[in-house]
């Protein structure tokens, strides 16, 4: 106990009276199942698309390379922390992007924390003016930081509204900086998806880098799973191994002279240590795997559509969502705790969606599907998210 404890208590009491204390809750997992309390429970809430995770490819290879290489890189990538490993990923991962190369990074949030500095100081350096960034208003909370942690303005448009964005760049069209257009591919909290077309048509006529977090897309969506991005101009790509691909860490793809100005200013780069051989490991087999799996995300798509079908028709507000995140709106914290709590009873893993995550009086269950999901598994899901929202007191 520290002379700050009643201090730090008042302020989580202050959170759990608006239901909005955050808890670990931890489970058990086999690479087939998810338990709680050791029970089975179906999981909806990770973000484990494509069931990689669990998949036998990426667990031999993740075991395989820690046999052979260890456990740790030992250092950071400019000390002695490059492998071989980390150029074999990294090449197949920019052919698997189509960019000349592409860099890895321990976290999704690490590298858009750590990458935006580096871009900015890029824009300031070679301009001698203060970058203009404009930023979709639902961008994750690590572009946020990485604006915030730059001393930057964000110029932030409407979500998705593109008549915005161009309205905005061009209000500030005569005002000095390096443009910066910043926005996700698939919406985490939504599970829409931006126009990248559109975008990158923007970024040519305004002169702006087109930055684009592909975290929920890579995998799932575009040709082979390549993402949105895929066929389009688009400056710099991030995406992550965490969701779709079953393991851990980041990436950026593009081109070869953003990689290296990246590894020698980005910071979250420069310290910290290199992803390990056995992270590396289940990369490259998630790699050579993705490809072929367009018979699973197929399925999963179709999953998702079925879901949103059987929601909207029993009134239920699934926002704009085109993915296989499904929100279930319901506007109320202790509301949305309380639905998530008879889902689990009743043997679905839901996770309640609260403030500051989403926007004040948009509180939902956040809905992620996965190739592992079957028919029968959405039916059952449907069902019981209608009864347990209607049973919901007035």
């Amino acid at each position: 106990m520290t002379r700050f404890d009643l201090l730090l208590r008042q302020a989580l009491d202050s959170l759990e009276a608006r239901a909005l204390r955050r808890r670990l809750r931890p489970l058990q997992r086999t690479p087939d199942q998810v338990l709680r309390h050791g029970q089975a429970i179906c999981d909806f809430s990770s973000n484990d698309y494509l069931g990689l995770s669990g998949h036998r490819m990426l667990r031999e290879r993740a075991a395989d390379w820690a046999l052979r290489h260890g456990t740790g890189s030992r250092a950071s990538r400019l000390v002695s922390g490059t492998l071989d490993l980390h150029e074999q990923v990294e090449t197949r991962l920019a052919a698997f992007k189509g960019t000349e190369a592409a860099l890895l990074f321990a976290s999704g949030w690490q590298a858009n924390a750590a990458v935006l500095p580096a871009l900015f100081r890029l824009a300031k350096e070679q301009t001698g003016e203060a970058p203009l960034v404009f930023c979709d208003k639902l961008n994750h909370a690590s572009m946020h930081q990485g604006c915030a942690a730059s001393g930057v303005r964000q110029i932030r448009f409407r979500h998705n509204d593109l008549a915005h964005l161009e309205a905005l760049l061009k209000r500030h069209a005569d005002l000095p900086g390096m443009r910066f257009i910043l926005t996700e591919s698939v919406f985490s909290m939504d599970g829409d998806t931006a126009d990248i077309a559109a975008l990158s048509a923007l970024a040519r006529h305004h002169d702006a880098f087109f930055y684009l977090d592909e975290a929920h897309a890579t995998g799932v969506l575009g040709p082979q799973g390549r993402g949105l991005s895929h066929g389009h101009e688009v400056d710099l790509v991030m995406g992550t191994f965490s969701k779709a691909l079953g393991g851990m860490g980041a990436y950026i793809a593009g081109s070869r002279a953003l990689c290296d100005w990246l590894i020698t200013t980005s910071s979250g780069f420069i310290y910290s240590t290199a992803p390990s051989p056995p992270m590396l490991g289940a990369m490259d087999a998630a790699l050579e795997l993705v490809p072929g799996l367009d018979p699973q995300r197929h399925a999963l798509q179709q999953n998702a559509a079925t879901l949103r079908g059987l929601l909207g028709d029993a009134g239920i507000d699934t926002g704009l969502s085109t993915t296989q995140i499904v929100p279930v709106i319901l506007g109320d914290e202790e509301t949305t705790l309380a639905v998530a709590g008879r889902l689990e009873q009743q043997g679905f893993l839901t996770i309640a969606i609260r403030p500051p995550t989403v926007p004040p009086g948009s509180a939902r269950l956040r809905l992620a599907l996965s190739a592992t999901h079957d028919s029968s598994d959405i039916t059952r899901l449907a069902e019981a998210v209608i009864t347990a929202s209607q049973s919901r007191p007035a």
